[in-house]
């Protein structure tokens, strides 16, 4: 019984082996599943056979990469563009990637992926030819490759401007038979056509990009959806992790970056422009400038460190040398040209005039008499300020849009002017206005540099721009954010729905501690500086010296006398002017409270001193205790509790005056606030949230000043 009992056990282990063992070979088959994948076989730089005769180009590397980001196999098979096309309808393969423009015949006949690279069509002739566009072609022969969007572009106009067509299989004999004079020209996808010329073919190009389409993978129709649905997976994977613009950038080039490869560069911007420049719930910058330098970045091999300074502090710090660049949806205009140096136009916005629903201004000409609120900076406030005369209002300056905004929601202003696709942004956000006038006063927003500097980080952003643009990566990044042509709604933020007090506080909370610490950090590290420098130059005041009593005096003045806003500025961006050193904007905020509270605590040290009784010095010093003893035996302990409360208070003072610090982008509360409100657009909610914070503190230390001040009551 015993050993029948085993030889069953014996058995049933036998059998869960081999089950495991093939259910182990089938998981392994279904992961290592190898896929036919079709190409073209002259194609560069898609598809292009090297020295070794191993396929390579960008369809290639991008295949493979999505292969290994997916976990299967490709085996990619050269046959052709034609071959791999009627290989694919007849099943013979499972897919195709070959710089196949998604047409609608082919979407009709085939499935295709995610699009994967934008292109056009241009036109190439001799580099001596004199032919200049379409109207030349008359009677003429003309070079096209059989089944490409180009060749059917060409036969699309052929009859209207009178020329012939002769087809070839391939580029190659396609662009020799022009290079020849059998034929005048020749039509190609553009990034095909750019990377034969810089192979050193002799031909130049003469037209704008045209019949304009995307590149896409194909599948026969209702088949592989599971390949398809990999590929569209895999191609998000490798455009997050930058694989996508290294394996464009290989073939395409990067221009001449080495003199900006493995470098960091600090780029300014504002901090309440959605959908160009705003803070996730995360509390880091995203949106379309943001996107847009960290893909150049990317693509060019040089690393960005972006400083959320606001518009007009973004602007005097690339002017006085203490950023690298400047992005943050900065117009192009003739005075900003004649100080800094622009890349190219990276995108077209105008200017709209939003208002209250409920209002009854429906046109610029029902302002007259009224007040308009602007942005200090904005190519809106230059609009507005152009036409004010002409309509009769009144401007009223912001330095963000939120406050703009709510000017106009409160009644306050009647209407406020805006770059048309923030002010969409903002409505689509839950803002209660409404656009009332079309788009005036088109312009284009621009990268900026200080003017004559840092040129090689200005061209490696035209390169990569270009780069971008052409792959198709930059249409994605608009999308993002603005959606499509198509009519995609604009993206809301990615906040949660709960927009009540706790729901803001939940979803901030990361951002709010963060804000209140450096806030605090940045409190007591001044206050100690400011104690130090307060107590010399106060000490200055009483010593029996006239000359140093004067330069107490005078140092009090000064610091006394300068707004807290003023001096920052001074410090932060004023003083590299001169000198051209930089200065972090910690430091510069610690610095500017050092010398500002210094001067008011050293105002009260001399006062504190000066208020114990004049015969108290007399006494001490008809004993015979010499001035320096008797100030420190006799004066400064009486002293000291007198000043104590104002100690503290000045702490008070010192905590509520890091607000003003934003202005040099310093991360403190209220600039947090700015940042959260530039999110979600609730800026009653936030900033009533931000003074809690402060009230909870300064109450905090109100007790502690009254405690204190109890305990040294004489």
């Amino acid at each position: 019984m015993k050993h029948k009992f085993i030889k069953v056990l014996s058995l049933l282990v036998l059998f869960a082996s081999l089950g495991v063992f093939f259910s182990s070979t089938s998981i392994n088959a279904r992961a290592e599943k190898t896929y036919q994948i079709g190409t073209d076989v002259t194609y560069p730089p898609f598809e292009f056979a090297n020295k070794q005769n191993k396929y390579i180009g960008i369809d290639v590397d991008i295949m493979n990469a999505i292969a290994k980001e997916e976990g299967f196999k490709v085996n990619i098979k050269p046959v052709g563009f034609n071959a791999a096309v009627q290989s694919l309808d007849a099943g013979q393969i499972d897919g195709v990637i070959a710089g196949m423009t998604m047409t609608p015949e082919r979407v009709a006949k085939f499935d295709f992926g995610t699009p994967y690279y934008k292109t056009g069509v241009v036109m190439a002739v001799q580099k001596n030819s004199k032919i200049k566009d379409f109207k030349q072609l008359k009677g003429k022969k003309v070079a096209i490759k059989t089944g490409t969007a180009a060749a059917a572009y060409a036969q699309s106009i052929q009859k209207k401007y009178g020329f012939k067509t002769v087809t070839f299989d391939d580029s190659d004999n396609m662009y020799q038979d022009v290079t020849t004079g059998n034929s005048v020209a020749c039509f190609e996808d553009q990034p095909v056509m750019q990377y034969a010329i810089k192979q050193g073919m002799k031909l130049k190009i003469v037209t704008q990009p045209a019949n304009q389409g995307y590149y896409g993978f194909a599948v026969q129709k209702g088949k592989n959806k599971e390949l398809v649905k990999k590929f569209n997976s895999g191609l998000k994977k490798i455009k997050t992790n930058g694989t996508y613009n290294k394996i464009v950038g290989k073939y395409l080039g990067n221009g001449d970056n080495s003199k900006v490869k493995g470098k960091t560069f600090t780029i300014g911007t504002d901090v309440t422009f959605p959908p160009f420049e705003f803070a996730n719930k995360k509390n880091k910058y995203v949106g379309i400038d943001m996107d847009l330098i960290r893909a150049i970045a990317q693509e060019q091999g040089f690393k960005v460190k972006v400083k959320a300074l606001g518009f007009n502090a973004a602007v005097q710090s690339l002017e006085s040398g203490q950023i690298d660049g400047v992005i943050a949806g900065m117009s192009i205009t003739p005075e900003r040209k004649a100080q800094f140096d622009f890349s190219s136009p990276y995108y077209s916005s105008g200017v709209v005039m939003a208002v209250n629903p409920k209002g009854n201004v429906k046109s610029l000409k029902d302002l007259k008499g009224k007040k308009v609120a602007i942005k200090t900076g904005t190519a809106g406030a230059d609009y507005a300020n152009s036409i004010k005369k002409k309509y009769g209002f009144k401007t009223v300056t912001f330095d963000d849009s939120n406050n703009m905004y709510q000017d106009v929601i409160t009644g306050n202003s009647a209407a406020c002017f805006e770059d048309q696709p923030v002010m969409q942004y903002a409505i689509k956000q839950g803002t209660k206005l409404k656009i009332v006038t079309n788009p005036a006063e088109s312009g284009a927003y621009g990268f900026a540099v200080k003017k004559g500097k840092n040129q090689a980080l200005l061209s490696a952003f035209n390169t990569g721009l270009k780069d971008l643009k052409a792959s198709g990566a930059y249409d994605d990044i608009v999308a993002k954010y603005l959606g499509t042509d198509q009519g995609k709604k604009i993206k809301a933020s990615d906040d949660s729905s709960d927009r009540t007090f706790f729901g803001l506080i939940k979803q901030n909370k990361g951002a709010l501690l963060s804000g209140l610490s450096e806030t605090l950090w940045l409190t007591v590290v001044s206050i100690f500086f400011a104690t130090i420098f307060g107590i010399i130059v106060g000490l200055m005041g009483v010593v029996p010296s006239k000359f140093t009593n004067g330069l107490s005096t005078t140092i009090i003045y000064i610091f006394r006398g300068l707004p807290l806003l003023v001096l920052a500025l001074f410090i932060y961006t004023g003083i590299p002017s001169l000198t051209g050193t930089k200065i972090p904007a910690f430091i510069a905020g610690v610095v500017t409270l050092t010398f500002n509270e210094g001067a008011y605590i050293a105002a009260f040290v001399k006062g504190g001193i000066q208020a114990v009784d004049s015969g108290q010095m007399e006494a001490a010093r008809s004993l015979g205790l010499p001035f320096g003893k008797s100030m420190r035996k006799v004066i400064l302990p009486q002293g000291i509790r007198i000043m104590i409360p104002s100690f503290i208070n000045q702490f008070i003072i010192t905590l509520k005056d890091t607000s003003i610090l934003s202005i040099i982008g310093l991360l403190e509360l209220t600039q947090t606030g700015k940042i959260i409100i530039a999110r979600n657009l609730e800026g009653f909610k936030v900033w009533a949230i931000i003074a809690v914070i402060y009230l909870v503190i300064i109450t905090l230390l109100t007790w502690l000043s009254n405690w204190v001040q109890r305990r040294t009551k004489l």
